[in-house]
């Protein structure tokens, strides 16, 4: 199972708690990991990722081991830190403004 950390209003859209859990067959990439997330909370659809396009919408970022991953390609297989449980895949709702 791979933990996935949601921003607040993705939270709230969800109806569910800050961490889920979800199970990705075959490579875990993020590819892979945002399907699994989107099956199992189809409301999530459109919010992280363009429905059309497939692209990482604007204000949204990925991290894993602290690491931003989000200009990463979606076929990147995720370290196995974060396919053991050991850390959570974060989905986190950039801020901006000046």
């Amino acid at each position: 199972m791979i933990r996935v950390v949601l921003p607040y209003h993705l939270q709230n859209l969800a109806r569910t708690s800050r961490e889920v859990e979800i199970s990705v067959e075959g490579v875990a990439t993020i590819g892979a990991v945002l399907e699994a997330l989107e099956s199992q909370y189809p409301m999530l659809r459109g919010t992280i990722r363009d429905q059309v396009t497939g692209q990482r919408r604007p204000f949204i970022r990925f991290f894993a081991c602290g690491v931003d991953w989000s200009l990463e390609p979606w076929e990147t297989p995720l370290p196995s830190l974060v396919l053991d449980g050991r850390e959570p895949f974060r989905v986190v709702g950039a801020m901006s403004g000046g």
